[in-house]
């Protein structure tokens, strides 16, 4: 039984996306239900952005 790499990547993918479609549809379900959730994840946003924004600034 050989098995094929691309067969393998493909499978990978369809189980990356089942399961990122399965975290985000709970995501969503938390963040529209929960007013304090929706301020944290908001400024981990924008915590996110800002180190993004420093680590651009370094690497030039």
């Amino acid at each position: 039984m050989n098995s094929n790499p691309v067969m393998n990547m493909v499978k990978g993918a369809a189980i990356g996306l089942a399961a990122g479609m399965a975290v985000g549809y709970m995501g969503k379900k938390t963040f529209e239900n929960n007013p304090k959730f929706r301020k944290k994840a908001n400024k981990a946003l924008h915590t996110m952005e800002s180190i993004m924004d420093t680590a651009q600034y370094m690497f030039k």
